[in-house]
């Protein structure tokens, strides 16, 4: 009963200052609005990206050159790194090395431009088997044919395009048969690609896919791949064909300590883990970056408290002298500085929720991705949870200077 009244007597006293009390919880409001955006963006950023991660099936395996990265610099040697090459993938290949394997199909990326009959336009150009793209991604040629091993084998300039990619070039010709040029070799458009958004972070409506043989040898003058996508015969056996690739490079490259691998294999469960746990610690460091709001906004609570204090001096008088103890008065103040932030958490939580549906509409357009609205309740319990923490740490000073007021005083006082 007594905790009920003193939260009755400090609500009117703070209903009798709205517009003190609404300027005192500003600061709130924008931290936490803030941390809820940056949480639920996070979100959305991580469910998007894993599952396109998702989408290559848990069947598949990512041979990749160089040491597994640990920082930026290690992404870059990735990409230099020469040792996955055409002998490395025809051992794979072989049933003796790696029984469990379905497939194995390399891919290189290829930065360069695309044009036909003056038109220029900047592609994302990957050399990849066709077949791949509806064997994995379930993606499947809209118009015309594909192209797979054979073709690659012989190094045909063939290409397939995507529907955006159609678009630019040929508006409402018919590219089939059409030759295309990418650095200064004609490719001829076989297939076209419907439109299909996002796919294992390659937007389709904007590819250009070319075998990978050809790839190397006309348009990048390398010998080396980007990576190796391996299937394997079935989900159950991933854990066998990673080993048995492991083994198979090793003995090729005369490793005998695989602290010294020239290469990682990644599946999709590693990858899942991998990038789940990086975009959970970049959402995190954000969002505590931008906690030090909180703590502006607990420096005006407490400043505006202690106004508070000083205005209501004959107030707190008046209490001691009819028998209000200085726990009664310490209890009121910081219930007052709690009940301001932990309102302030609440609406800065809703205002977080509104801005996060909203951000999540832009970016889907301007993507161009399935960007969904995320509510992590976990942001908003954190929200409203370190506001009203925020009310109790910044809070106490001012309401301990308040029950420290001699009573005869501060009805004396003016």
């Amino acid at each position: 009963m007594i905790l009920l009244r003193t939260i009755k007597t400090s609500w009117t006293a703070l209903l009798i200052n709205k517009a003190r009390s609404l300027l005192t919880i500003l600061g709130i409001v924008i931290g936490v609005a803030a941390i809820i955006l940056i949480m639920a963006i996070g979100q959305g950023a991580q469910d998007l990206i894993l599952g396109e991660i998702g989408g290559l099936g848990a069947d598949t395996v990512i041979v990749r050159p160089g040491k597994q990265p640990t920082g930026p610099s290690d992404s870059a040697n990735m990409l230099f790194s020469d040792s996955l090459k055409e002998r490395e993938l025809d051992a794979l290949r072989k049933k003796s090395n790696v029984p469990t394997l379905k497939s194995a199909e390399p891919a290189v990326l290829v930065p360069a431009t695309v044009s036909y009959k003056g038109e220029t336009y900047r592609p994302e150009i990957l050399g990849w088997s066709a077949d791949n793209m509806s064997n994995i991604l379930d993606i499947h040629i809209e118009q015309g044919t594909s192209f797979g091993e054979r073709e690659d084998r012989q190094k045909e300039n063939v290409a397939v395009i995507g529907d955006k990619v159609r678009t630019e070039l040929f508006d409402n010709e018919d590219p089939l048969g059409k030759n295309i040029r990418i650095k200064d070799k004609n490719f001829r458009v076989i297939g076209v690609f419907p439109p299909s958004g996002q796919a294992l972070f390659v937007d389709v409506d904007e590819l250009v896919l070319v075998p990978p043989s050809t790839a190397l040898t006309y348009l990048l003058g390398s010998d080396h791949y980007n990576e190796i996508i391996v299937q394997a015969e079935s989900s159950d056996v991933v854990d066998q064909t990673v080993l048995d690739i492991e083994r198979t490079l090793r003995d090729m490259h005369d490793i005998t300590d695989p602290k010294d691998d020239d290469f990682f294999v990644q599946t999709q469960k590693e990858l899942l883990s991998m990038v789940g746990t990086i975009l959970s610690v970049l959402t995190a460091f954000l969002a505590s970056m931008v906690a030090i709001s909180l703590v502006v906004g607990g420096i005006g609570v407490m400043n505006i408290m202690l106004v508070s204090v000083s205005e209501r001096t004959r107030e707190i008088g008046l209490r001691k002298a009819v028998g209000a103890t200085n726990v009664d008065i310490r209890r009121q103040f910081l219930i007052e500085a709690i009940v301001l932030t932990g309102i302030g958490g609440v609406i800065g939580t809703l205002i977080g929720f509104a801005l996060s549906a909203l951000a999540a509409v832009i970016l889907s357009q301007v993507l161009g991705v399935a960007w969904g609205i995320s509510f992590p309740v976990g942001a908003a319990l954190l929200g409203i949870g370190a506001s009203a923490a925020v009310g109790l740490v910044f809070g106490s000073y001012p309401a301990r200077k308040a029950s420290e007021k001699s009573p005869i005083e501060a009805l004396r006082y003016e």
